[in-house]
């Protein structure tokens, strides 16, 4: 009765029984998957294989996409979420590799909670963050009432939340180490980044060299952030209030009563950390030597 549809889900027991065999590793599935595209017309099979994540084959190719790792509480429903899911995807416009893969962040959402479950957007946004897989790192980049969302969703789930804040003009050294650091203090780091308009009042009207857009784009490719907020102000001290994070981090360049947002987050229980900067290394620095035509 799916003769010709564009695709099937079935788990790996339901594979093998269709094909009137057991089937377990790679080569098997992509077997089963092709005997059942080639006699009923299927333009490609998604195959869920519970810890091992999902298999997405069509007569010609095969990608297998790894789960990640949590605690399983209940597969009530994970089924119906990862179809609903990737069915959605699909319809939007997301390639069929595209489509599975937010479809195995959303089943690995719900089998981590207990009973029949809704799925929520800020869940699967976090849950692909952490994925690291074909989802373009411009996903990070988020507005205020978004962060806010996915960082309440993190804590929900146990994760410490650092924030740091800049301008990170041009991109060096320094900065690099910086946030390295601040990762390490947290589970998830929510860097907030000055705007243009920020930047010029802060700066001077040269700056910034590169726009907000790119420099956020750059940021939230880096492995140590996890996402990106723009905010017109001169100060992060409204964005801080929105995310709550629990670590605020800066350099060693100051002192905790200079940080912003300091006592916000000390007194909601969250600690303030000063790391060390890398010395020598700053985007005025790096403007000053191209002006001048020096590359020591």
């Amino acid at each position: 009765c799916y003769a010709g549809a564009t695709a099937i889900t079935p788990n790996r027991k339901e594979l093998g029984e269709a094909v009137g065999r057991a089937v377990f590793g790679d080569d098997e599935i992509v077997a089963a998957a092709r005997e059942l595209i080639s006699a009923h017309g299927f333009d490609f099979v998604v195959a869920t294989r519970s810890e091992k994540g999902m298999s997405v084959v069509g007569s010609d190719d095969a990608r297998h996409i790894a789960t990640q790792a949590r605690e399983v509480f209940d597969v009530s429903g994970a089924g119906d979420t990862v179809i609903a899911t990737f069915a959605l995807a699909l319809a939007a416009g997301a390639d069929r590799v595209i489509a599975a893969a937010i479809a195995n962040a959303a089943g690995g959402v719900v089998v981590g909670k207990r009973g029949t479950a809704r799925l929520t957007v800020e869940e699967l946004t976090g849950a692909l963050f952490r994925s690291h897989g074909p989802i373009a790192h411009k996903d990070a980049i988020l507005d205020a009432a978004a962060a806010a969302r996915l960082v309440a969703t993190w804590k929900d789930e146990g994760l410490s939340v650092g924030f740091t804040n800049g301008c990170f003009d041009i991109l060096h050294a320094g900065h690099v180490s910086l946030l390295h650091a601040a990762r390490s203090q947290c589970d998830r780091l929510v860097l907030g980044l000055n705007s243009d308009a920020s930047v010029r009042r802060l700066k001077g009207p040269g700056r910034p060299v590169n726009d907000e857009h790119d420099r956020a784009c750059v940021l939230a490719a880096l492995a140590s952030v996890d996402a990106v907020v723009v905010f017109e102000e001169d100060t992060p001290l409204a964005l801080i209030e929105a995310l709550k994070p629990d670590i605020l981090v800066k350099g060693a360049d100051y002192t905790i009563d200079q940080v912003v947002g300091a006592e916000i987050v000390q007194k909601a229980g969250g600690r303030v950390v000063l790391v060390d900067l890398v010395v020598g290394k700053s985007t005025t620095g790096t403007i000053g030597k191209l002006r001048a035509g020096s590359t020591n």
